[in-house]
């Protein structure tokens, strides 16, 4: 597995494995073969791994501190505060309040079973508490030794450029794939300035550019995904032509859509470390080949023109999730 550094000392794998899906959101989760999916990560070569305590209120961060347990000084776990939940999952909010940096912090180490967090981003900015205050209290976890690296999720430049003033920040995870390009314009760049790595989630379009779905009644039940704009109505069937692109591309280039559309992730700079979430081996397996899949200057070409400025239909959330990014 090729290695890729985020900031200037963070050296990880050149993808991650985003836990998320194991715990909640995609339909039922198996505990048993999620720790197998993590164990076969490992022996693949993947050393970084995305959880956050929100996933599944906390037993995510549990599942993802067992399965590296036996494995922890060779790997990078990271995870993420400030989306609140209740303890039957309810949402109450997003908080970045010092207080409640350091409490997040406590709870996720002990959920974790490790003594210090390798990248603690902030998951969501507050719009009511000043990023300077809470990244100060960020900071002051790196100087007691509980986190070693800081990071922040769906921030907006101006925001990544005031915390960065006020401690270095490593990366900036955001949604980033062929589908959702929004952060060329101003995010990248302004990483690229500041030497700030940057860390795609859903590098996958959610999975939809696996080409594993036809129609919406292939989400299973439980799935949040039945209520994303991008896969639903005549949105669902707009984008299924993009996907089918995807295809013929990658079997050209004797790949799956997986592999191609995380291939030209991988493509958009060495500071870019995709973190393509699943919860079954054959998947995972699938997607640590895409590493090896070499895109030209035509194919990449090819994908730039079809995946152009409002190619795709929907937005990435509904309204309300809408309202809690680029902070």
């Amino acid at each position: 597995m090729q290695q890729r550094k985020l900031g200037p000392d963070l050296t990880v794998s050149a993808i991650g494995l985003g836990c998320m899906g194991m715990s909640e959101f995609y339909g039922d989760g198996d505990d048993a073969e999620s720790m197998n999916v993590i164990h076969r990560a490992i022996d693949l070569g993947v050393t970084f791994f995305d959880t956050a305590d929100m996933y599944g209120v906390g037993r995510n961060e549990e599942l993802v501190g067992k399965a590296l347990k036996a494995k922890r000084d060779g790997v990078v776990i990271a995870t993420k505060f400030g989306n609140v939940r209740g303890p039957n999952g309810e949402r109450l909010g997003i908080n970045g309040r010092p207080d409640y940096v350091k409490k997040a912090c406590e709870d996720s180490l002990k959920r974790l079973g490790v003594e210090i967090i390798d990248l603690y981003y902030q998951h969501r900015v507050d719009p009511n508490v000043p990023i300077e205050d809470t990244v100060g209290a960020m900071s002051r976890l790196v100087e007691a030794g509980k986190v070693r690296y800081l990071g922040l999720s769906e921030a907006a430049p101006a925001t990544i450029r005031k915390a960065h003033a006020t401690h270095p920040i490593a990366a900036l995870q955001t949604e980033y794939s062929l589908w959702s390009r929004d952060p060329e314009e101003e995010i990248l760049p302004t990483l690229r300035e500041l030497g700030i790595g940057f860390v795609p989630y859903s590098p996958l379009g959610r999975g939809f550019l696996t080409g594993r779905f036809k129609t919406p009644d292939d989400l299973p039940d439980g799935d949040f995904r039945k209520g994303s704009p991008r896969f639903s109505g005549e949105n669902f069937a707009k984008n299924l032509k993009l996907v089918e692109i995807v295809e013929a591309l990658a079997k050209r280039k004797g790949a799956t859509a997986s592999q191609l559309a995380l291939a030209w992730v991988l493509a958009q700079g060495s500071d870019v470390v995709p973190i393509p979430g699943t919860k079954r081996v054959r998947y995972l397996e699938e997607n640590a080949d895409g590493v090896d899949v070499e895109l030209s200057a035509d194919d990449l070409g090819e994908l730039d023109e079809a995946f152009g400025t409002d190619a795709v239909a929907g937005t990435r959330y509904p309204e309300a999730g809408m309202k809690a990014l680029n902070l």
